[in-house]
């Protein structure tokens, strides 16, 4: 009787069920959870310690870090996250930024990116015909653009295409690590006057309604679990009639190239894309086909929404 209270004393806490759902989809570093949750180390250290106590949560050493799992068995703890609705928008918040993290942490430790630094670009490392892609994403992109965002930034390259027909650029990705080799891209070749990059969640844009005339998301989407909900929140923040352009890879069924990388999705037909684009309120063009050892799709599609006064003040 005083272990079952004692762990449901535990997990009587809104922190503590988060951190329980997500140790229930596998096991998490402590900054692993800092950086899902948005807290302090020491607060969820605190919280930790309490679940491990009443034997809720393992925590298992590994070197000099230790992560945190549900423990074999764990039935009380099994029972409670199956009463928890699957559609509360923080705990969805939460699994959509664990799934990110696990693919930035693949990302990050590919041989391709230790390889090749700031050189390095998931276009480049999966042989896609680059220079085709980048021509194609231009030739959607009209030639005077006041605020053009990219979502999924990586190394900052997009940005750098855009730079001489953007007012001014800004992109977003979830890596620390790849924002900075994006600065010192931006910075080497002259562009940080007109170009940035900031961290943030692509399914939580820090931004107003219709602050951009154009939005990108190039090699994102295979990347996410929900990739509706992300093209809906990069609809959000486009300007009535803006453009939002997608880049991403055709169907392809190649399961290895999915477990490689870390990929979410093998790729999209474009009635998925189309569908999504729909009920994020865009009509879609049709798309370019690039051929190469996947096949490659630039998507374009415009905001479809009555006439707003939106003169948001954006500065980055």
């Amino acid at each position: 009787m005083d272990e079952f209270l004692a762990q449901l004393r535990a997990v009587a806490e809104p922190t503590r069920l988060r951190l329980l759902a997500l140790c229930a989809r596998g096991a998490f570093r402590v900054t692993d959870l800092c950086e899902i949750l948005g807290q302090s180390q020491p607060r969820l250290s605190r919280h930790l310690k309490l679940l491990v106590d009443a034997g809720v949560l393992d925590r298992v050493p590994e070197g000099a870090n230790a992560y945190f799992q549900l423990p074999q068995g764990a039935e009380l703890a099994r029972l409670l996250l199956a009463r928890l609705p699957e559609d509360d928008p923080l705990l969805a918040a939460d699994r959509r930024a664990a799934v990110r993290l696990a693919a930035e942490r693949a990302r990050e430790a590919s041989e391709a990116f230790r390889r090749d630094g700031a050189d390095w670009d998931e276009i480049r490392a999966l042989d896609l015909p680059a220079e085709a892609i980048e021509q194609a994403v231009l030739a959607r992109l009209p030639s005077g653009i006041s605020r053009f965002l990219d979502i999924g930034t990586g190394t900052g390259r997009l940005l750098e295409l855009v730079a001489d027909r953007a007012e001014r650029c800004l992109g977003i990705d979830a890596s620390r690590e790849m924002l900075a080799l994006a600065r010192a891209r931006l910075s080497e070749r002259g562009l940080a006057g007109r170009c940035a990059v900031r961290q943030a969640d692509m399914y939580r844009l820090p931004f107003e309604d219709g602050c951009f005339d154009v939005v990108a998301l190039q090699m994102v989407l295979h990347y996410a679990e929900e990739p509706g909900a992300a093209l809906a929140e990069a609809a959000r923040v486009l300007r009535p009639d803006g453009q939002l352009v997608i880049v991403d890879l055709g169907p392809h069924g190649k399961a290895g190239l999915a477990a490689e990388h870390a990929h979410r999705w093998p790729g999209f037909a474009d009635d998925e894309i189309g569908d999504w684009l729909g009920m994020a309120g865009c009509r879609l063009d049709p798309p370019a086909i690039l051929p190469g050892p996947v096949e490659i799709r630039v998507w374009s599609a415009h905001r479809v929404a009555a006439a707003l006064d939106l003169t948001p003040a954006l500065t980055f």
